[in-house]
């Protein structure tokens, strides 16, 4: 029996291992220290520890991979994607042991790896190429070339790829504050601060075609996927086929994508990226020499495995299908699930699933009914969210007879999905896919900036959150009998005055004043004046975690799903989640992390620059260090004018969330 060592974590290991039993292969996970309790772990038929904790020196590790499938007793590798998957020197060194990457060869990851690279073999191969510049890295040199294309120009780091190390230039008076950026996250992320420039095209169609080829010559394409809803250059909703191409561009495009391929000598599975504009021109955006993450969207309407085809590939056997038995039916549609807080600029969160559980049924990779939902994820309840990694949770898929089905199938789907644990985007997608032009199949590469620019909760029902959570807090804080006998009013004299509770949303403090009835009555005040009236069952005392509960706000009943726990309350309240903490016996000091000069880390992450020095000046909103968490960069920023008076952080520190990173003595 071949064993397979899957080189990676979270869903894409499990989704690995799925197909790779079935197909015969003993499966080898590899885990690091905070991935220990991990559903991969538990999934694969071994498992091997790699220590650590950042990618650095965990999964991005080559000797230690490479000693674990040794140890293992592993014959073949695959990367799933991300980490090490588009690493020419990680293809090369399996190999050089004896093992079978599951991928194109390293000299072919080698060339379309890098983008500039890949944007010259392009052109000699006559793939149409967005108008650009890929030569001298001279700072000067690519600001005078960003001239001669024309504002606003594309900086995107040529050994990189998931948006990252790019950056759109508006305005020549910003490129080299820019390029500094840019190329300082692709050295973190890629090891390679290489830099090429391309025009920005706005408004435009992201599309990709999914190409396979094998050892025998034969290559093929299972259609496109259409990827254009995106934020910071990052994929939230992918689908095929695309609603704007024609069957004539879908022919030119897909024949384009076969033959760059052949030309370069692939094998196994890729991706051909490219934009499309308005007047249905095409141009090559990038080649993806791996598995893509939105890979189930073409297996849902093709009806294929594609990591069954990687493994026969990778065996020397030939495609399953010639490009004329490839025949796709109906429309799927994909969104990421991310644990990020849409609200707080779609900051990237961690923390211990409370409970997760979904009410709709799953299908099976090839599974072909009408409408039907697969969920490829590694959810478990009690699972933490490390602060490490991507913080993509899973990849809700729907696939129906034709597009309008599979948008309301996924729709209803994300409805009956419910996690409580870190702050999640599930309602911000639903609101992408309700979204009128995303229904009508017109959102195109700025949809998400033109259309979701504001707070996606409107404020009525952050002021119901709040007053609904104040009140749990007190309901479920104290003993049964003080609230049935109302006594938890913390009065004396015969006016019930309330009491005071402090609770931290975010990084805002908010101040309700909260007075009990009868019998799980509240009536909370907000800082504005708003008074919420709620009635809180008494079966919300039950023992178990979560609770789920029935609540009636201001006369209208609904369900609510709460964990309370150290001062923490989570809750699922109007199809969105959540968290505040009780800060009403905290010290002053913890108050507010705001206006104070004490600059905090946001989350858990590595300090990549200190900009700043003790004794320097600052004033209000001046950079003072970046630092990357969940494969993104954060600015922290004076939050007023004066002197830095510490440093308490260094480039390369791990930090942890709420720890000072930065103390400013303020101006008086």
């Amino acid at each position: 029996m071949p064993t397979l060592l899957i080189a990676n974590r979270g869903e894409i290991a499990l989704r690995i291992i799925r197909t790779a039993r079935k197909e015969g292969y003993r499966t080898v996970a590899i885990y690091s220290d905070a991935d220990r309790d991990a559903p991969h772990v538990h999934a694969a038929d071994l498992a091997v520890p790699i220590g650590g904790n950042s990618p650095q020196e965990s999964y991005l590790d080559m000797g230690k991979i490479l000693d674990a499938a040794r140890r293992s007793g592993a014959d073949c590798v695959h990367p799933g994607y991300g980490f090490l998957s588009e690493n020419a020197l990680f293809a090369r060194k399996c190999e050089q042991a004896g093992l079978c990457f599951i991928g194109p060869s390293a000299d072919v990851i080698e060339l379309m790896g890098n983008k500039r690279q890949a944007k010259v073999f392009a052109l000699s191969a006559g793939v149409p190429c967005i108008p650009g510049y890929e030569s001298s890295q001279d700072s000067d040199e690519l600001q005078k070339q960003a001239g001669h294309i024309g504002y606003p120009v594309m900086l995107k780091a040529a050994a990189g790829g998931g948006g990252r190390g790019m950056r759109v230039v508006q305005r020549e008076q910003d490129f080299q504050a820019q390029l500094k950026s840019a190329r300082q996250e692709a050295k973190s992320a890629f090891g390679n601060d290489e830099i090429i420039l391309e025009k920005a095209l706005t408004e435009v169609h992201h599309i990709e075609i999914q190409i396979f080829a094998d050892a025998q010559g034969n290559c093929i394409h299972l259609g496109e996927r259409d990827c254009s809803v995106q934020r910071r250059h990052q994929k939230v909703v992918e689908e095929a086929p695309s609603p704007i191409l024609t069957s004539t561009l879908r022919s030119r495009m897909g024949a384009s994508a076969v033959a760059l391929a052949k030309a370069c000598g692939y094998t196994n599975a890729g991706t051909v990226e490219f934009l499309v504009d308005g007047d249905g021109q095409f141009y090559f955006l990038e080649m993806n020499t791996r598995l893509q993450v939105e890979h189930g969207v073409t297996e849902l309407i093709s009806g294929t495995d594609l990591v069954a085809w990687q493994l026969a590939v990778a065996r020397g056997e030939s495609l399953p299908q010639h490009q004329e038995e490839i025949a796709l039916h109906g429309h799927a549609i994909e969104v990421r699930l991310y644990a990020e807080d849409p609200e707080r600029s779609f900051l990237p969160q961690s923390g211990k699933i409370l409970f997760w559980e979904n009410s709709f049924a799953e299908s099976q990779v090839n599974a072909r009914a009408a409408p039907l939902v697969r969920f490829d994820h590694a959810l478990a309840t009690g699972v933490t969210i490390p602060p490490y990694y991507d913080p993509m949770l899973g990849k809700l898929m729907a696939w129906g007879r034709d597009r309008d089905e599979a948008r309301r199938c996924l729709s209803q789907a994300l409805q009956a999905l419910t996690l409580l644990g870190p702050q999640n985007n599930r309602s911000f997608l639903r609101q992408i896919i309700e979204h009128p032009i995303f229904a009508t199949g017109q959102a195109h590469t700025g949809f998400l900036e033109q259309q979701f620019s504001t707070a996606f909760s409107d404020g009525t029902s952050v002021n119901r959150a709040r007053a609904l959570a104040c009140a749990l807090f007190h309901h479920l804080g104290i003993a049964q009998e003080n609230v049935t006998r109302a006594t938890a009013n913390w009065h004396s004299g015969p006016i019930p005055l309330g009491r005071e509770y402090r609770l931290r949303d975010g990084e805002d403090v908010h101040v309700i004043r909260l007075r009990a009835n009868p019998v799980g009555q509240y009536e909370a005040t907000l800082e504005s004046g708003d008074c919420h009236r709620i009635s809180v069952a008494s079966s919300g005392l039950a023992n178990t975690l979560p609770r789920k509960l029935n609540i009636d706000i201001d006369g209208v009943v609904s369900p609510v799903l709460v964990h309370i726990s150290e001062g923490q309350l989570s809750m699922l309240f109007e199809q969105r989640a959540w968290t505040y903490e009780d800060m009403t016996y905290a010290p002053a000091q913890r108050e507010g992390q705001s206006g104070n000069g004490l600059i905090l880390a946001p989350m858990d992450g590595c300090i990549t620059q200190i900009c700043i020095e003790p004794g320097a000046w600052v004033e209000r909103g001046s950079l003072l260090a970046t630092m990357e968490a969940m494969k993104m960069e954060h600015t922290l920023r004076a939050d007023g004018e004066g002197t830095v008076t510490k440093v308490n952080a260094h480039a390369g520190d791990q930090v942890h969330s709420g720890q000072l990173v930065i103390e400013i003595e303020h101006a008086v």
